[in-house]
């Protein structure tokens, strides 16, 4: 394995915000050494990169990815989703349980985890189903899945909507000091809907989701969770009164964690435009005032979370009127970029950003990754912040091209990343050290 000294870079820490110049040096898949300043000398055997200025920072940690693999190659592959997640500055990705088998039994998650280690050039972590074909009726064997590698349990799309089945996993949870990852949206609130519910969605003639299909179920959950014990983290929130239940949660020292999609950061329902069917999701893009809240929140830590809702749609599926189209767009390797947005507006620190996409996720998985620190694991990115380009969609490593940026104008991009002590992914003028 070689060994790097990542030179003259801006070494951003998000387990303490602090950001100095200096240099890394990577040897044996770990950070063997940090040097503050000047760049050192290079030591015997290792390849100089010169950073040029640039942001290093630990890998981004994405906690919810859909892949097509095992059931739906056709629309993503973990090869492919890795080699998109590389692009993006992702180091780690959390694939739901939603493929074909559901990954509801070991068998699944070792496949999956055997797959992913022949495949993938980035760090895979599967997560199994609460309960048994995402039914929603009978639990999985949590101690089982555990064992066999999962490191959450989650529904995927569908929420778990029978309490009792709920306060069942949850207290499953508890006992073995599992995650559990709920999809907070009722599927009888959202009905029919299709949009944010309000004034755009009338004049669009579209049916809305209203917010209380997100907040009823946030509500009961965390109800059971005061009741269980149990560690929780919503997926993904989506709007202001999300942020005051979880706020109200954290407040009482309920072990709550929460996400947001990174859609609902910086885009709002103004984008859905004329019925582009990229901007379909779930959860829907809200209006200006609910991206306005949660991106405070993210700022204030009431949310710790920033995820890509990576979920790869086919043309088959998405060319479509707007009511009959599919949910989901890709997300993974615009993350980054996307994300980006809110620091060059002034919307929130970088620092802050980069412990939502690093240090807090691997918190709550309970990974060593995450942070700039010598012994840590060697997945690391290398960010040019301000590095404009038009997203185009013919260049993603992604099989599917359904992005709601496609040819929109961003700004930083990751030029460099490692995982493992590895180059997967390198830009144009580092590509020679790889």
């Amino acid at each position: 394995m070689s060994s790097y000294l990542l030179a003259n870079a801006n070494l951003l820490d998000p387990a303490t915000g602090r950001k100095t110049p200096g240099a890394v040096l990577v040897r044996d898949g770990r950070i063997a050494d940090i040097v503050g300043g000047a760049a050192p000398g290079t030591p015997d055997c290792a390849k100089r990169i010169d950073c040029a200025g640039r942001v290093l920072t630990p890998g981004l940690i994405d906690m919810r990815a859909f892949v097509g693999e095992p059931g739906a190659e056709h629309r993503e592959t973990l090869a492919s989703a890795s080699a998109a997640a590389a692009a993006g500055g992702v180091t780690t990705l959390v694939c739901m349980p939603d493929t074909n088998p559901v990954i509801d039994g070991p068998a699944i998650v070792d496949f999956v985890l055997r797959r992913a280690r022949d495949t993938a050039s980035v760090n895979v972590l599967p997560a199994a189903a609460i309960t048994k074909g995402l039914a929603g009726r009978e639990m999985t064997e949590f101690g089982l899945l555990k064992e066999a590698g999962a490191v959450a349990f989650t529904d995927g799309l569908h929420a778990v909507a029978n309490a009792q089945v709920m306060r069942r996993a949850l207290t499953y949870a508890r006992d073995f000091d599992a995650l559990v990852m709920q999809h907070v949206e009722d599927a009888d609130l959202v009905a029919e809907g299709v949009m944010n519910e309000g004034e755009l969605a009338s004049r669009l003639g579209l049916m809305g989701i209203p917010r209380e299909a997100e907040t009823v179920m946030l509500e009961r959950d965390i109800r059971l969770v005061r009741l269980t014990g149990a560690r929780y983290h919503a997926a993904m929130i989506s709007c202001a009164d999300s942020v005051e239940i979880v706020r109200r949660a954290k407040q009482d020292g309920l072990p709550v964690t929460c996400g947001v999609s990174v859609n609902n950061l910086v885009l709002n329902e103004n984008d859905i435009g004329h019925y582009r069917t990229f901007c379909r999701l779930s959860p829907p893009l809200r209006d200006e005032a609910d991206r306005h809240a949660i991106v405070q929140a993210l700022g204030e830590g009431v949310i710790d979370v920033v995820v890509s809702d990576h979920n790869p749609q086919d043309v088959e599926t998405k060319r479509l009127p707007f009511a009959e189209a599919a949910d989901g767009a890709l997300g993974i390797e615009t993350l980054l970029g996307a994300a980006l947005r809110l620091v060059h507006t002034g919307d929130l620190d970088l620092a802050k950003l980069v412990a939502a996409l690093t240090v807090n996720p691997a918190r709550i998985l309970g990974r060593e990754a995450g942070r700039l620190a010598v012994g840590a694991p060697a997945d690391l990115v290398l960010i040019d912040p301000d590095l404009p380009y038009v997203l185009d969609k013919r260049r993603l490593k992604s099989r599917s091209k359904n992005s709601p940026f496609d040819e929109a104008r961003l700004q930083g991009a990751a030029v460099l990343t490692l995982v493992g002590g590895a180059i997967v992914h390198a830009a144009d003028d580092l590509a020679a050290a790889a």
